[in-house]
């Protein structure tokens, strides 16, 4: 079974509102990893439990089928909420699914990211792409502006039409990460390779990530989420 790890740190928010998870189900081993909107304990409590909710759900059922499960399900719970749904917990969610013998599956919302690392030679390669409105400003060649990023245009149970799920597959060997928008952007906003800090086994790289994402984030640090393994 693939080797894994995580690593967290809080930066300037109140709460840790990111949360990761895993789930084995039949040799098929799912890694997921939710970043909350907000900082408060209600999106704590609630993205550790939809983290693990994912990481089942995709493991049972394959990566997209589980994330659109969990994805209905909320838009349920929002639906049933009426008014009171804009006050409640959301997240952006990406999930990976390793199987023996089969390409590795990601899904997501939002702009959480996986990478893979095929082998130590080679260079990092990003397989999701952020649904936020940066993103969207950039696919129609305009300027985004130093803000755009943090407009998300999907997340779990949003029941907008134009809000996306994204999946791709890839082998399933090397080294795969995935990160929160905390523990990337300050990286890429100082022109680092995040590959340059997966070095080593996956608990030593998961820290490295981390604590280079909140030194390099200063005073704007946000929560650093990753979650690093070694597959086949």
């Amino acid at each position: 079974m693939p080797i894994h790890a995580t690593a967290q740190l809080i930066g300037g928010r109140s709460h840790q509102c990111d949360a990761t998870a895993t789930f084995t189900y039949r040799g098929t081993r799912a890694y997921a990893l939710l970043d909350g909107i907000g900082s408060t304990e209600e999106v704590q409590t609630w993205t550790r439990t939809a983290a693990r909710r994912l990481a089942r759900a995709a493991a049972c059922s394959g990566a997209l089928v589980g994330l659109r499960a969990v994805h209905a399900a909320r838009a349920a719970e929002l639906a049933r909420a009426g008014w009171y749904a804009e006050y409640m917990p959301k997240a952006v969610a990406v999930v990976a699914v390793a199987a023996p013998g089969r390409e590795l599956e990601v899904a997501w919302c939002g702009d959480a990211r996986a990478y893979r690392l095929p082998t130590t030679t080679e260079q990092l390669s990003r397989m999701t792409t952020d649904h936020n409105r940066r993103q969207q400003l950039l696919d129609m060649g305009v300027d985004p502006g130093p803000y755009s990023r943090n407009i998300v245009t999907s997340y779990l149970g949003d029941t907008s039409p134009h809000a996306p799920i994204g999946f791709v597959t890839a082998p399933n060997s090397g080294r795969l990460l995935l990160a929160s928008d905390g523990a990337y952007e300050p990286l890429e906003d100082a022109e680092r390779s995040l590959g340059d800090y997966l070095a080593g086994f996956p608990q030593r790289a998961a820290r490295t990530v981390v604590s280079a994402a909140i030194a390099h984030a200063g005073s704007r640090a946000d929560n650093a989420t990753v979650l690093v393994a070694q597959l086949e």
